[in-house]
């Protein structure tokens, strides 16, 4: 499978926000997460980085 864990970086600490993200999609002051059953969240983030070997997706406020 090629989904990946999206986290959202809190100081030094990393807080899962959705578990087999499929899709990430910019939207104005955020970013909105589709993972493979279709459950979506918008976040007030953007993208970090993204580590694919390891299946992260790594946000910042």
């Amino acid at each position: 499978m090629c989904e990946a864990n999206a986290y959202l970086i809190k100081g030094k600490e990393h807080e899962l926000v959705m578990e087999a993200v499929d899709t990430v999609e910019p939207e104005d002051g955020g970013v909105r997460l589709i993972s493979i059953f279709g459950d979506q969240k918008f976040i007030k983030a953007g993208i970090h980085s993204l580590a694919l070997v390891d299946h992260k997706i790594l946000l910042k406020e």
